[in-house]
Order: structure tokens, then sequence, then C-alpha cells
């Protein structure tokens, strides 16, 4: 049957139950109860109100069974003509599997043991125009599962499970960081200045102000303010946009966590990062041995340190000392760059890391020891300044979290921003955050800051393989909206 056909036809049936004062698109249900409080505290004879969603409709003469689902489970209906006047039970005709309805009834056992609402009267709170998935299998198409996470969500449980996970962890993570003493503040997510992050931003124009800004690359240099305006320890649980490749691992729009302490180090922010990540495992899921993606994550404390100059040495030949051509070179020797990669810190960042990460242990790492000139907003080692006091948290091959000591001296950081602006691999939108450099010149505590990107990391505790399986709504490709009149079988 065509869709416009089936579309029609639940028309018509709504038509019929608004002129039966069978209510449709009406006001709330008063007085419900949770499915899963039924369930949990299950009485036979009970009466109960209860609303939500028929995923099955089973017709017997003078008896009709059905299933009824809210967010917190599933139960039995049974309809029975005996309990009902016959003219509101032939009005079940016109109801169908995907509308809502609310029902009054009694709780009772079948007897297979069934958990079941006896039916003794119902209305229909909206009816769908359109049929859910066929079968409840969900959709089959990777790319119409995003489009329609709605369906998605109906269709598919587990779906369903991983975005209540997702809830839970950055639940966990909040709460973990307020019981340490940390505040959590909002910063702005349009920027003057694109900054805070290497990165390509995407643009926007004020119309008021007559001004152009851009959507933020990360928070950062709007957290380290709040340092040195005396809030000690803040984190934010933010939005940021890069507007750069798409991949398993990369959405335009990313949800990433920035922590920052005084009188604090990238050694504070390793065990910080480390305690805030096993703690979240073990509150929420409770242990921490996760599986993904076939392999075993052990995430059991101490983790694993690597010297990112040990490593990039071993691999490509390349140390600290090197001007950025030598280092260029080395990587197209070896065979991990091509010719038309660019001569500029972003881009040589980019391709070692991409490289080590293939290389990297399934359990947490962390790379530190990287480059100074990697590090832009670092401070650098006591003895040895081509090597910053930072570090990178991989898992399972991919980064999750990154974290600094961070730069608290005016002069070097106006200078390092400089150096930056003049990197021919950024995409002019860089320029010195001069106010940024005037808040540093009032004095900014020593300090380290963490970040750590949540959509990451809810892939790996929920064992997900593409960042879009964890973000409701991800960003897609524009497409011809598809024919209305396709067969839905």
């Amino acid at each position: 049957m065509e869709i416009n056909e089936i579309i029609q036809q639940r028309k018509d049936k709504a038509q019929l139950l608004k002129q039966a004062g069978v209510v449709v698109f009406d006001k709330p249900y008063p007085g419900r109860l949770d499915i899963g409080q039924i369930i949990a505290n299950f009485q036979e004879g009970k009466k109960v109100h209860v609303c939500g969603r028929l995923m099955a409709k089973r017709g017997h003469g003078k008896v009709i069974f059905a299933d009824l689902r809210d967010s917190t489970g599933k139960i039995q209906l049974y309809i029975k003509v005996d309990n009902l006047n016959p003219e509101r039970f032939k009005l079940l005709d016109n109801i169908e599997v995907a509308d809502f309805i609310g029902v009054a009834g009694e709780l009772f056992k079948t007897h297979t043991g069934e958990l079941t609402i006896k039916v003794l009267e119902f209305i229909v709170l909206s009816k769908a125009l359109r049929p859910l998935p066929e079968k409840w299998h969900g959709l089959k198409d990777v790319e119409a599962r995003y489009r329609q996470r709605y369906l998605d969500l109906v269709s598919n449980e587990e779906v369903k499970k991983v975005f209540v996970m997702r809830s839970q962890i950055i639940r966990s993570v909040r709460n973990y960081l307020e019981n340490k003493g940390f505040l959590e503040v909002e910063t702005p997510m349009m920027h003057p200045i694109a900054g805070g992050a290497a990165g390509r931003p995407f643009k926007t124009h004020h119309n008021e102000y007559d001004m152009d800004l851009f959507l933020r690359i990360a928070p950062e240099l709007y957290l380290k303010r709040l340092l040195v305006g005396g809030l000690e320890r803040v984190f934010e649980i933010n939005r940021s946009f890069r507007n750069e490749g798409v991949s398993v691992k990369h959405n335009p729009e990313f949800t990433m966590l920035e922590v920052y302490a005084a009188y604090a180090n990238f050694e504070s922010m390793m065990h910080l990062c480390e305690s805030l990540v096993v703690s979240v495992a073990q509150e929420v899921f409770g242990t921490l041995q996760f599986t993904y993606q076939d392999k075993t994550v052990d995430f059991t404390p101490p983790w694993k340190r690597v010297s990112f100059v040990d490593l990039v040495k071993s691999k490509f030949g390349i140390e600290p000392q090197h001007p950025a051509e030598v280092m260029l070179d080395k990587l197209k020797k070896a065979g991990f760059a091509k010719d038309k990669d660019k001569l500029s810190r972003t881009q040589i960042n980019k391709v070692i890391e991409e490289t080590l990460e293939a290389d990297m242990s399934i359990n947490p790492t962390f790379v530190t020891d990287y480059y100074t000139v990697l590090c832009p907003l670092a401070k650098t080692r006591p003895d040895n300044p081509l090597i910053s006091e930072r570090f990178e948290l991989f898992i399972a091959g991919m980064e999750v979290g990154n974290a600094y000591s961070e730069l608290n001296d005016p002069a070097e950081q106006k200078q390092r921003f400089e150096e930056e602006v003049k990197d021919p691999g950024e995409s002019g939108a860089k320029s010195v955050d001069e106010d940024y450099v005037l808040a540093l010149e009032h004095g900014m505590p020593p300090a380290g800051g963490l970040g750590v990107g949540i959509d990451r990391l809810v892939m790996l505790l929920t064992n997900q393989a593409s960042i879009r399986e964890v973000i409701l709504f991800p960003l897609l490709r524009n497409i011809v909206e598809e024919s209305k009149t396709q067969d839905v079988g």
C-alpha cells in the first residue's frame, strides 16, 4: 500500500474518533503511573491509569490484546467487549499501532504469568498519521537512522539505552567535579576572535553590532579569564564547533568537558583525569573492564605513560630541535605525509598524531612530552624549553583528553600567539587575542587545564564504533526529500 493511502486512512480514522468523542491530540492524561513503576510494584487487582504508545495489537473477535510502551517499560493490555460499551469497543478498529492512548483498568496476570492491564476505559491522546518502521526492526539504512532519530529511538531499545547511558555519564562527570569543589560555569559560544585550540571556525555575523563572530572552537581562553578573576576551580560541559572533516571520530558540533584548577599543573590534571574516568565507569557501569569493538579495555589505574618525544624519534626520526621543514621532509620520506601537505604546525601535528593513534595501546595511555612548537598555550618544561608540560590521553587508539600546565606569562603568550598567526596552515581566521593577553597582565595563578571529549568517552563506554551513534542528531549532508509515495509494505 502506498504511504499516501495509509496517511489518508489514518486521517479518516482520526476524524471518526473525534466525532465519537474519543479525544485526539488533547490535554495531558491525569493520574498516570509509569509502566516501569507498575511492573516494579505489581499488585493484582490494583486500579491503574497509564498511557503510552501502542506497539502491537492482536485481535481475537471480541477480545484484543495489545502492547503499550512508555519510556520506562512495556505492558500488555487486555481489552474485552464485555468490559466496555460495545460501541466503544468497536471504535478500537480506528486505533492502530503507533497511536498514543490512555487507559484505565485493573492489574492481573494471565495464565502464562504475563503482567496485564484489564482495560475498562480508554482515550486517544495522539493519532499517528504515519506508520512506524515495519515489524519494529528499526530503520535498516544508517543515514535514515540518523535523519529520523525519533524512529530509531522508538524502534530500537539498544539505541535508546545508549543515550540514557550518555546522560548518566555526563551527570556522573558533573557530580564528581562538584564534589571536588569545582564550580560549573558557562562561557560564550560566539567569539570575536577564533582561538583556544587549533581548528577552522564557523563564521557568523551579528546584525545589530554589524560584527563578525566565530562559533567557539574551545572555551579555554574564557575559562582561564575566570582564573584571573579569582574563580580557582571551574569546569564547563560545552558545545564546540570546528568547520572541518566528518568521520567516525569527528562531528562538526561536539561536546567537550574543560576543567581548570589554580595552583595545579599537568601532573595534577593527569591524576584528576584518571580518577574522573575511573569514577564515572564504576558509578555508571559498575566495572573497569569494557569491550570496545571486540577488544578488552582495562581502565584499572595506574594508566600507562609514554613519551611523545621518544615515539616520534623512533617512528619518524624527528627530534624537538628540528625546524618544521625538516619535520615535514622526514614525514614525507617515511611515507606518512604527502607532497600536498602544508608546512605548518597544525598539519605536522595532525599527520604525527593520526599515525601514532594507529599504534597506540588499547588501554588508557598518557602521551607526555609534546614539542613546545605544537603547544601554543602550554608551559615549557623547566629543564627543556623545546618540550611542553602537556599530555594527551589515548584510549583504544582515540585521543580522548588533552591537558597542560597553563602558560601564564603574558609576554610569552603574546609571542606564541604571534607565531601561531603566522602559521601557514591556519585558515586566516586567527589573530592575537589582545584581551586575553591583557587579562594575563593582571595576573593568572599557575594552573592546570584539562579537556575531555565527552562524545568519544561515551563511544568507548557504550561500545559504539561511530561518533554519530552517540549524538542524537549528527550533522548530515542535505538530500533531496525522498518521495512521500514510497511503498512501506
